[in-house]
């Protein structure tokens, strides 16, 4: 495989030993769909399962898509075929909600802060308000990241955070239509938590919100890490 520095990556080795955790693998689908509106009053509805667990929600009380989870090898890693353009919903809940790393699921605090990696046209650093829902990455697999998912470059914006509180999730709204319960929302952009429409919101990935941060290279991320091993 070969890129230059700037440019997406468009294919990745489908059988590699480093793929990230929060990918979905080959495998993994949507669980059957057998959602309901429960009634609130004033004519306001809360989306649920029909065999609803605690697990469906994450802590602030939102409804997840669900999605089955593939075998895993002797050290409880997924296995499978990579989707790489896809999150795994819960493994990528999982990682935001305990901020670990993307790719291995240790921690992710490095000595510097969090690492936070952005490809081109996905984040503007000018913003007032800077959102991500790629989970950071440990010091240790930050290079490995870059090189191998297909949203970044070789060469990531690099946010350096000192905090990055949850801001909400990403996903698609529900209601009454023509097939019963349905999609009626897409949401452009993120939704914080605390909105009006989360009640009829079915989750698909975890937002934080960037604070306190410094845009670095990689290679001078790298060399700063070094420096404080």
């Amino acid at each position: 495989m070969t890129t230059n520095r700037t440019t997406r990556k468009t294919t990745v080795l489908p059988d590699s030993r480093n793929v990230p955790f929060v990918i979905q693998r080959e495998g993994e689908e949507a669980a059957p769909d057998n959602l309901r509106l429960i009634p609130l009053g004033s004519g306001r509805f809360r989306l649920g399962y029909a065999d609803e667990d605690p697990r469906d929600r994450d802590l602030r009380g939102v409804l997840w898509a669900r999605c089955s989870l593939g075998p895993v090898d002797d050290l409880g890693r997924p296995t499978g075929r990579p989707q790489w353009r896809m999150m795994h919903p819960l493994r990528q809940r999982g990682c935001m909600q305990a901020m670990r790393c993307q790719v291995c699921a240790g921690p992710a605090r490095t000595p510097l802060g969090w690492i936070f990696l952005a490809g081109p046209d996905t984040v503007d650093p000018a913003q007032p308000v800077i959102l991500t829902n790629q989970p950071p990455v440990c010091a240790q697999h930050a290079r490995l990241a870059a090189d191998l998912c297909p949203h970044l470059t070789p060469d990531p914006m690099v946010f350096l955070a000192q905090s990055a509180p949850m801001y909400g999730v990403n996903g698609v709204g529900y209601g009454y239509g023509e097939h019963g319960v349905q999609v009626v929302q897409r949401p452009n952009g993120s939704i914080p938590y605390g909105h009006e429409l989360l009640p009829t919101i079915l989750a698909s990935q975890m937002v934080r919100r960037l604070g306190s941060f410094r845009l670095v290279g990689l290679d001078q991320l790298l060399w700063e890490l070094e420096r404080t091993a």
